[in-house]
């Protein structure tokens, strides 16, 4: 079926967003796994393995509307040096989806594909329920408990 330009544009912008945040939140999971914080290490493996199912979603459509999918993530990762930045980073990224997911629902209803509108919500019920609220809670929760307390806590079985 071939598709609204415009759709597959926005949906090979979206893909570069995921597979940014992908390859943020893997080497993000490893850096907590090193450091021995094994319940971040889990959470945030979980958030990689949704990202790279998000890009697979989005392939999916591109190849269904008969576009290409651009394969190159084309945003810089922020890597951070602490939890703190790291979490930080994270949800900047976040942030940025929701902004451009709802963006991109928006054209997607103006070219009255709603099969694509539908799976753009899909994400965007992911990213803000999910991702963004975990992570808002998680920097919270080291406000409120203080940094040395929250990293002991994410140790897991592994301390």
């Amino acid at each position: 079926m071939k598709g609204n330009t415009e759709v597959i544009k926005l949906l090979n912008e979206l893909l570069a967003g995921e597979l940014m945040a992908r390859d943020q939140y893997f080497i993000h999971a490893r850096m907590y796994e090193n450091w021995g914080l094994k319940k971040l290490n889990e959470r945030i493996w979980h958030e990689m393995q949704d990202e790279t199912e998000h890009a697979d979603w989005l392939i999916k459509r591109i190849l269904f509307l008969e576009g290409t999918p651009g394969m190159t993530p084309a945003k810089s990762m922020k890597i951070g040096k602490t939890v703190p930045e790291m979490l930080k980073s994270d949800l900047a990224v976040e942030i940025s989806v929701v902004k451009e997911l709802r963006a991109a629902m928006a054209r997607c209803e103006a070219h009255k594909d709603y099969v694509t509108r539908d799976m753009l919500l899909k994400m965007l019920d992911d990213t803000e329920e999910d991702h963004t609220h975990w992570l808002e809670q998680q920097l919270k929760l080291i406000e409120l408990v203080g940094l040395e307390n929250y990293l002991q806590s994410q140790m897991g079985d592994a301390a």
